[in-house]
């Protein structure tokens, strides 16, 4: 595995009936999860949600497209160049 990158995956989810898949895939790699925040945004019907890892490029790489391949779901990734 490749070192330690500083990630935010940033989440918006439309429909608030995956927040069960969403939950299951953050604890399996809750080892690298900093942190996250989540906000529901009523008006449009979405919430948002950002997660802040410290982990290798691959498993960032893979939690991003688990997330992102739920239906109603996308997530894209930031990465530092630390």
């Amino acid at each position: 595995m490749s070192e330690n990158r500083l990630a935010v995956i940033s989440v918006i989810v439309e429909k608030r009936e995956q927040s069960a898949g969403i939950n299951a895939l953050l604890s399996e790699f809750g080892d690298y999860i900093i942190g996250r925040m989540g906000l529901p945004y009523k008006q449009k019907g979405v919430s948002v949600i950002s997660i802040v890892l410290d982990a290798p490029t691959e498993l960032i790489n893979k939690l991003t497209g688990k997330i992102g391949m739920l239906d109603g779901v996308t997530a894209k990734t930031l990465m530092s160049k630390l």
